[in-house]
Parts: structure tokens; sequence; C-alpha cells
């Protein structure tokens, strides 16, 4: 059997994220449904099906990471989208929803595995600006799926029930096991790291430490918590606030070509101008459309349309910032990547989770709280990049040559 070219491995990684992507996106849509099949009361709590999954994420990153690097990228990754599987099918057939969300939290733990080393096997193959590419390219691939997911979701429901979005998951997860007998294993043998406590520890504090890479990862993920922001609370504003249920999907689909624009745009500059100064004139972009979301939103002549494009533009923006920081913090641990990926997710997306759940609880049934919160992330953003750059922005250091691909 032939090995994947590159253009195959970064469809195959995409696919492998995209998996993350549908368990949350499909779920959109259904959720007035879920909380009337399984009698939630309050509305806001319907986001907890979002939250709990993206908590048992954030959570699970920490574990994956060390055990790639012991067992191997695809040792790991294999038996965890059988355990994705498995969980698809049981949220499927939960009766409560404390049942459903405790196995939505199991489904993240296990789904955590598949960004974690997703990022691994990048890292293991490329540094530097080309590693950024890559990345792009393979979140630019990724992000097709958030297009089509809430009508993927409207449908299956609309025909089959709520329930059936958890199989249509399960059958995906079948799939990509089959695809990933193509995987070669790209953990080199030097950099098989022991399974212990104290290694582990170790590579956790070696990246707490490192004031780059501590830096970009809490940025990262305050500007990750912004657009949890959005997922938590995007169904309620778009039925509520706009009276536009129906439309739902097509206003999701609006605002995800907009970060899909973004990381391809990023995927073709990033090399040419550097990750440092692309992700940090975007985030001062954010923060500038984040203030006309505000005053569009105090001025009480917000219409759907409005709403939409402005997050079209700010959820785009991300997609200049995600994936930059995210290999700027990794700059420096190839001797350990599956460690320091491993640790940099768990933290950012705990963080996000955390922050992006409680940006939905506050939603009011205006857009102003999401307004506000996109600004205050982005001020505490660029505090933090300021911070770990020493003040010094728009750098380029470790400049690397050109690829081909």
């Amino acid at each position: 059997m032939s090995l994947p070219g590159d253009r195959e491995m970064v469809i195959m990684m995409a696919m492998v994220m995209a998996l993350n992507a549908l368990a949350i996106d499909s779920m959109l849509p259904a959720l007035p449904a879920i909380g009337r099949g399984l009698e939630v009361a309050v509305a806001n709590h319907r986001q907890y099906v979002i939250s709990v999954y993206l908590l048992g994420i954030g959570i699970g990153s920490l574990v994956y990471g060390p055990l790639a690097d012991r067992f191997g990228r695809k040792g790991v990754l294999v038996p965890a989208l059988v355990g994705y599987v498995i969980l698809s099918i049981g949220c499927g057939l939960a009766m409560s929803f404390p049942m459903l969300l405790a196995l939505r939290f199991g489904h993240g733990l296990v789904s955590a595995a598949l960004g974690v080393i997703v990022v691994a096997v990048i890292r293991d193959l490329f540094s530097g600006d080309a590693m950024a590419k890559r990345l792009s390219l393979i979140f630019l691939v990724f992000m097709v799926v958030p297009i089509i997911a809430p009508t993927m979701g409207a449908g299956v429901e609309a025909v089959a029930g709520w329930r059936a979005i958890f199989i249509v998951l399960a059958v995906m997860g079948v799939v990509m096991i089959l695809w990933l007998r193509r995987l070669p294993e790209t953990l080199a043998h030097a950099d098989v790291r022991p399974l212990d406590w104290r290694t582990m520890v170790a590579g956790w504090a070696t990246v707490t430490r490192h004031r780059r890479a501590a830096g970009y990862m809490i940025a990262s993920g305050m500007m990750q918590a912004a657009l949890y922001g959005y997922l938590n609370s995007s169904e309620q504003i778009i039925a509520d606030v706009f009276d536009a249920r129906s439309l739902f999907p097509l206003v999701f689909a609006c605002v995800a070509i907009g970060i899909a624009a973004a990381n391809f745009s990023n995927a073709a500059i990033v090399e040419r101008f550097g990750a440092r100064r692309v992700s940090q004139s975007a985030v001062f972009a954010f923060m500038a459309t984040s203030i006309a979301q505000i005053l569009v939103a105090l001025s009480g002549g917000e219409t759907l349309w409005m709403f939409t494009v402005l997050m079209m533009i700010n959820v785009g923006l991300i997609g200049f910032i995600g994936s930059n920081f995210g290999s700027i913090a990794m700059e420096d641990f190839g001797h350990m990547a599956g460690v320091a990926s491993s640790y940099q997710s768990f933290a950012k997306t705990l963080l996000a989770a955390g922050a992006g759940a409680l940006i939905g609880q506050l939603y009011d049934g205006t857009t102003l709280p999401l307004a506000y919160a996109f600004c205050a992330c982005a001020v505490i953003g660029l505090a933090l990049v300021l911070w770990a750059e020493r003040g010094k922005l728009f750098t380029r250091p470790g400049t690397a040559a050109k690829t081909p691909f």
C-alpha cells in the first residue's frame, strides 16, 4: 500500500480534526429539539451540550501528548477514534439530559486526542513558518465542515430526529479509522519519551516557564474563548434576536466561510510575512471590529445581515490568529512535540471552554454580551502577546526558507 503524499496527508489530518467540528456544529440547529426531547426547562442550559464537550476536550488534551510520545501517534489516534464511535452511539441512546451531558463529556475526553495528535504529526514533519502554512491548509480543509455541518444536522434532525445525528457521527468515525490505515508513524525513534509522571510534569513545567510559549498559549485561549462564546449562543441569537431560526444554517455557513477564507489567505502569506506579523496585525483588526460590533448593537438598528457581516469578519480574523499563535508557541519544542502540544491544547482549550461557556450564559436576548466579550478577549490577548514579546511586535525571528508545497 502506497503512503500518502503531502496533499493527502493534509486532507487526512483535516478530516481527523473535522470529526470534532462535526460533533459540535451539527448539534447547533438540533439544540431546541434536544431540549424538548429531554425536557430542558431553561433555554440557556441547552448550551451545555456544546460546553461540556469542549470541557472534555480541554481536560483530555493533557494526557494524549505524553501517550503519543511513548506509543506513537497512530497507536493513540486509532483507539481514540474507536472511543469516538462508541460514545457517539451512547449519546444517541441517552434517555435523560444529565446522561447526555455525561456522555458528551466522555465524548470530548476521547476526541481531545484528535487535535493534539494532528498538531504533533505536523510538528514531526515541519517547523517554523512551514509548519504554520501546513496548519493553515489543514484548517482550510477543516473549515469546510462548519460550513455544511449545521445544514447536515438540521437535515438529519428533520428526517430522523436529533438522535440520528450521533449515529451519523459514529459512521464517519468508522470511515476515518479505515482511512488511517494509510498513515505512517511520524514519531522518530530518537524522540520516544518514557511515560512517567516526572517526565510529564517536567514537560509541562518547561512549557509553563517558557515566556513566549505561555503568553501565546494563553492569548490563543482567549481568542478561542470568543469563538466558543459565539458557538454557544449563535443558535439563540439567530432564532430569538433576529427571529430567523430557519436561516441559522445559512448564517453559520457565511461566518464559517470567513474563517475558511482567512486560513486560505494565511497559508498564502504566512511564509512571506511571518507568523508574528500576520497574527499580531489580526489582533488589532479583531479589536477594531469588536468595537464596531458594540456600536452597532447599541444603535438599536442592528439587522441580521449587519450582525452576520461583522461576525464573518471577526471570526475570520481568528483564522489569522489561531494557527499562527499555535505555531509560535510550539517553535522551541520539536524534541517534545507531543507533550508540548498536549499541554498547550489542554491549557488553551480549558480556558476557552470555561470562558466561552460564561460568554454563552451571559446571553440576555441581545447581541451586546457577545460584542463586549469579543472586545475584552481581544484586549487581553493583545496584552498577553505584548508580555510574551517583551513589548516588541511585528518582528520575524527564525525565518524559515520557503517550502515547495
